[in-house]
């Protein structure tokens, strides 16, 4: 009778978790209009499954249980649901999209479930009042679109700026990030344009934005939109200064899409190592994430980002667990996911590190600018983030 008391006291204090296993549930689009960010939780899957085979952690292996919601909210709310009430989950991590974290936010809340990792960069999320229970895991979107507008007005003063936009959290971060950088000067030298993400093309969009006289072009959306605009930009000779938000930035996902060549020039800010790059060839991140490609992703295209970034998130979950020890209740879990100090992962640039605190969430702050050379992606800023000048 103890030990039955016992066991039942162990598994209410700590939900989704055994003296063998933790369970944790990640939601992503595997299918839909944004599944080029599926492989990132399938990389998280394959990571996950390479710490098992090394016996786990702290005896305990790992149980994570990811389901598609093809970018879709409603479906989302369902999966979230089931990873929580049936699955059980300790706590969620890596769900991807803003829409679906936004329509699951206030019931994990409800539920005491965290949301740790979240892949969005929407900056309501990194309200730590309202959302007490949540981490991140992009630099968020307007401290990002703060960095391209400084970056726009130091290089181009003068010129005019085009934005395409997805018009969701999103989009609308960036383009709040420009108005804040340029105040009243926005409407008079900025024409934004958005789109929604059940549109088939925005090659119009591109036509009108063209139209405006803009000497540079902010893609604010995800890779099958972004790929598109470049694309098209090349076919009817318009050649702005094009920036690229972050969600967007993979080679395989983006670039290759729309043409490496007709890429050449793209900028981008990214926290990340190139592993296709000759510059890091012997960097012990490379090193380790080509030898876990080899093994346990084997054909999977290297230059594509979202890889990287999964693979990245998955270490990140290792970390957080090592760090809760054998205290694996959702209020360690938060406390620890809150509590990293200079966590330089193998796989982010010189500089970059992970801070978070108690008013802080955000795992990622900083960022450093790179151009697309048709073959790699060149380096050419120092870390930055929304206070640099």
């Amino acid at each position: 009778m103890l030990l039955a008391l016992g066991s039942t006291a162990y598994a209410a204090d700590a939900p989704g978790l055994t003296p063998s296993e933790i369970k944790v549930g990640g939601v992503f689009p595997f299918s839909g209009p944004a599944s080029s960010y599926g492989i990132i939780g399938r990389a998280i899957l394959a990571y996950v499954q390479s710490i098992n085979d090394r016996g786990g952690i702290n005896g305990r292996k790992i149980n994570y249980i990811a389901y598609d919601d093809a970018y879709s909210p409603p479906k989302a709310v369902e999966h979230v649901r089931k990873l929580v009430e049936g699955d059980e989950v300790a706590f969620m991590f890596g769900q991807l999209g803003t829409p679906g974290n936004t329509a699951v936010a206030k019931y994990l809340m409800s539920k005491h479930v965290p949301a740790i990792a979240i892949a969005t960069g929407s900056n309501k999320f990194t309200n730590v009042a309202d959302f007490p229970l949540t981490t991140t895991s992009i630099v968020s979107y307007d401290t990002e679109g703060k960095i391209y507008a400084k970056f726009l007005t130091k290089t181009l003063p003068d010129a005019k700026y085009a934005i395409l936009y997805q018009n969701d959290d999103l989009g609308r971060d960036y383009v709040n990030a420009f108005k804040a950088i340029l105040k009243g000067d926005f409407d008079k030298k900025v024409t934004a344009i958005s789109y929604e993400v059940s549109d088939p093309t925005v090659e119009s969009h591109i036509v009108s934005l063209k139209s405006s006289g803009a000497e540079a072009l902010l893609l604010a959306g995800t890779p099958k939109f972004a790929a598109q605009a470049i694309r098209k930009a090349a076919e009817i000779g318009w050649k702005p200064a094009i920036l690229l938000n972050y969600p967007s930035s993979s080679v395989g996902a983006t670039l290759k899409p729309a043409g490496l060549e007709k890429a050449t020039g793209v900028m981008v800010g990214t926290n990340m190592i190139d592993p296709t790059d000759a510059r890091w060839a012997n960097a012990e991140g490379t090193k380790s994430y080509l030898t876990f490609i080899d093994k346990y992703m084997p054909g999977a295209d290297i230059a594509d980002f979202n890889i990287l970034y999964g693979y990245t998130q998955a270490m990140l979950l290792e970390d957080l667990i090592k760090q809760c020890g054998n205290d694996l209740s959702r209020e360690n879990i938060i406390r620890q996911a809150k509590s990293l100090k200079n966590l330089a992962l193998p796989t982010l640039l010189p500089g970059i590190s992970i801070n978070t605190s108690d008013k802080i969430n955000m795992n990622y702050t900083q960022m450093r600018l790179q151009r697309w050379t048709g073959t790699r992606w060149d380096l050419f800023s120092e870390v930055l983030d929304a206070s640099s000048e």
